[in-house]
């Protein structure tokens, strides 16, 4: 074992998670380990306590506890992805450029390790290298069940430039979604704030984002403001309607709680919408019934940006999952009658 250390961030490990860099400078601790050490104060930055998901700046120090020595074994899980793993992530991808990589991540597939997590997006992009050293890194998360767009740097140049686009709001985003109800009006902007909410076994699993009127938020101890347009682009006569969303900040199941909050939460969401409640065609119920799956029908469609290095324009789209695409062709819902972006105005 190590002693304790002050290891100061790097000019090149700017905007980088902390979890990150501490895989990077200690390969041999696991992300439940990380995490474990956060929660109990054993880590911080510059004194203070901090998250796994806390990004670090060049300048910073970072307080690490004793570490095993990388030459100890790891009782931990064995990290090397299968070949079927491997080839499943490969047929993910969208596009992929000496920059980056965009995939279209899979309903059920969590972003990124934590509390029982053992196979995520974040683990098996080491099979995403493609003649790299190292596996591509992720800039941005997306729930496990919603299915989507996904963004990965291959450089940590680009990761830090595509974290500032993500952070200044350079880049839009379009979700897809089948919600209880029809919303009125057909178009509007939801700006109820968020707070996290505590969880039913009050350990912090399951945990869910609780809204606050706008007027409350400064006065709501931890709430952030948070503000998701949306779109009515058809319906299923009362009972249901596929809705797009572009959510202008990105806080954690935002879309999924501004829905509920305003009466029409998405279909399969037993977090926000109530797992046993049916939808009898009074537009409330986050089941629709028959043949309509129980899966969350919330997609991140596309994502559009100014490409850091090329300069140019790129889009990405994600065709749907499996039990959406179903869903749609059950409903007779064409994806060929709506706008690609109906935000477009926006810009």
């Amino acid at each position: 074992m190590s002693r304790v250390q002050i290891i100061p961030v790097g000019d090149d490990e700017s905007d980088q998670r902390l979890d990150r860099w501490f895989r990077r400078h200690f390969p041999q601790v696991g992300q439940g380990r990380v995490e474990k050490l956060c929660r109990k104060g054993d880590i911080r930055v510059n004194g203070g306590r901090v998250k796994a998901s806390t990004r670090v700046s060049p300048g910073q120090e970072i307080r690490v506890p004793p570490m095993p020595d990388t030459q100890a074994p790891r009782h931990e899980p064995n990290t090397t992805v299968s070949p079927a793993d491997a080839e499943m992530i490969r047929a993910t991808v969208l596009f992929r450029d000496d920059h980056m990589i965009a995939i279209n991540k899979p309903a059920g597939l969590s972003s990124q390790g934590g509390s029982g997590q053992t196979r995520h997006v974040d683990g098996l992009a080491e099979a995403l290298k493609f003649g790299l050293a190292d596996g591509p890194r992720l800039v941005h998360r997306l729930d496990k069940d919603t299915s989507g767009v996904m963004l990965l740097a291959r450089t940590q140049r680009m990761a830090t430039a595509l974290t500032a686009a993500f952070r200044h709001r350079e880049t839009r985003k379009v979700y897809w979604a089948a919600v209880a109800g029809v919303p009125q009006p057909y178009r509007g902007t939801i700006r109820y704030g968020l707070v996290k909410g505590s969880s039913a076994d009050g350990k912090g699993g399951g945990e869910k984002m609780r809204c606050v009127d706008p007027n409350q938020i400064a006065d709501t101890y931890g709430a952030k403001r948070a503000t998701t347009e949306y779109s009515v682009l058809t319906s299923l006569g009362r009972r249901a309607s596929w809705v797009a969303m572009a959510p202008i900040t990105g806080r954690t199941h935002q879309l999924r709680a501004h829905m509920s909050e305003i009466g029409h939460p998405i279909i399969g969401d037993g977090k926000y919408g109530g797992s046993g409640q049916e939808n009898l065609g009074d537009g409330w119920g986050a089941q629709l019934g028959g043949d309509i799956s129980r899966k969350l029908h919330l997609h991140a469609r596309s994502i559009r940006f100014e490409h850091p290095m090329t300069k140019k324009i790129v889009t990405f789209t994600a065709p749907l999952p499996p039990h959406m695409e179903k869903t749609w062709a059950t409903v007779e819902w064409n994806i060929s009658d709506v706008p690609d972006d109906p935000f477009e105005d926006l810009a």
